[in-house]
């Protein structure tokens, strides 16, 4: 494994300003930096699956931010073990309790009315379903949802009011889907019809499609903030 020594920040990168959360905005606030860290929350990644998973950012970019947060002790490298081989980046353990900050930031950014679409990634859609899940809706509710989503298996597990959503598969799922992360987010959160929604191509579906209908159900939308 290549351990970077953590090393602090110049000085005339800083706010000089004795708030944590300024000194928060010290560490992460770069542009990308954030983002970066979402694509490295749900396990490691090799650069170009950062780089293509980060819709416009450059290689330049990308490498002076992965550069920046290993610095900082929030990003590590590591070589997989044969026969994989390469090398990936992952969160250090300090840089995964940043998990409860998207979430707290996600929750509060959605009510935004500026808020408009845009693409998402596998990680960030799969971590939205935590953001919003809402648990005295999911009563009684247990489900096993497995995945594909460009490519990538991926599941979501509900149960004892709780959701589980990672990357990777599980055993005996009630349904199977294989769907593009914008067609998941049309169902789930801009009220697709499932029976229009299970006709549109490049979705397959098996197993029960009725809890899939049910998604929405357990992660509503909250409504605009009030500017006024």
């Amino acid at each position: 494994m290549a351990i970077m020594t953590p090393r602090p920040l110049e000085k005339n990168k800083q706010y000089n300003d004795g708030c944590a959360a300024a000194h928060a905005m010290d560490l992460i606030g770069e542009r990308w930096a954030l983002l970066v860290a979402r694509e490295l929350m749900l396990g490691p990644k090799r650069f170009s699956d950062i780089k293509r998973d980060l819709h416009g950012i450059s290689a330049n970019v990308l490498t002076q931010r992965l550069e920046e947060l290993e610095r900082l002790g929030i990003v590590v490298r590591r070589q997989l073990p044969r026969p994989a081989a390469f090398q990936v980046y992952d969160l250090t353990e300090w840089g995964r309790e940043l998990e409860p900050v998207f979430q707290t930031l996600g929750r509060w950014a959605v009510r935004s009315p500026f808020k408009g679409p845009g693409p998402m990634s596998v990680n960030s859609l799969m971590m939205s379903f935590a953001t919003m899940f809402n648990p005295s809706l999911a009563k009684g509710v247990t489900a096993r949802i497995a995945l594909t989503l460009e490519g990538e298996p991926c599941h979501v597990i509900i149960a004892r009011q709780a959701i589980s959503a990672a990357r990777g598969t599980i055993p005996d799922p009630d349904v199977e889907v294989t769907a593009s992360t914008e067609d998941i987010a049309e169902l789930v959160y801009n009220g697709a019809r499932l029976p229009d929604w299970l006709k549109r191509p490049g979705i397959t579906v098996s197993g029960n499609p009725q809890i899939l209908a049910r998604l929405p159900d357990f992660l509503p939308m909250p409504t605009p903030a009030n500017l006024g």
